[in-house]
């Protein structure tokens, strides 16, 4: 039977994509974290998309700002900041929850800075297509605190830089 060799691989590959992680385009889908709300001394929940994007585009346009041009091919911007008064008070496995969707095609770690002591991770990821990023994804965390940032669109990483510590964005290079 020649279409055997030919059915197995197709059952292979369907196999392998359905054991995937459930994201493989650059938007991540963010837990609700709406247990985590109640329990926090201070959350931010930011998205800009949509008509808020449309208008600052619009403002991007107008002024010459170059901090601003960077939206021009942005589709949106949504950050998940958590901060809490005492460690252990959120699960890890809230965070890993999104870790394991950057393992799905397209997504590349960018940096990866772990400390010991005072006890923080950060990683910064990219999703790339034919060259272009379409997507960065930052996760921030430490016992009290954590951050998400998720960046979908056409970004360019050198302007993108110019964002580190606005819009919930944290600061992740080393020159401070």
């Amino acid at each position: 039977m020649k279409s055997a060799p030919l059915l197995a691989a197709l059952a292979a590959t369907t196999l392998a994509a359905s054991s995937a992680p459930a994201c493989a385009g650059p938007e991540l889908k963010l837990p609700d974290f709406s247990h985590l709300r109640q329990i926090a001394t201070d959350s931010s929940d930011i998205t800009i998309d949509g008509f808020l994007l449309k208008i600052a585009k619009h403002f991007a346009r107008e002024d010459d700002d170059e901090d601003l041009r960077i939206l021009q091919d942005i589709k949106s911007v949504r950050v998940r900041n958590f901060e809490f008064d005492t460690e252990g008070a959120y699960s890890v496995a809230d965070v890993d929850s999104v870790r394991k969707q950057l393992s799905a095609p397209g997504w590349s770690r960018l940096v990866q800075s772990h400390k010991r002591e005072p006890r923080e991770d950060v990683d910064v990821f990219i999703n790339t297509e034919d060259g272009k990023i379409l997507g960065l994804a930052v996760i921030a965390s430490d016992p009290r605190s954590f951050t998400i940032v998720n960046i979908v669109g056409n970004i360019d990483i050198d302007k993108f830089a110019k964002l580190e510590g606005q819009f919930g964005i944290p600061k992740v290079s080393q020159n401070e």
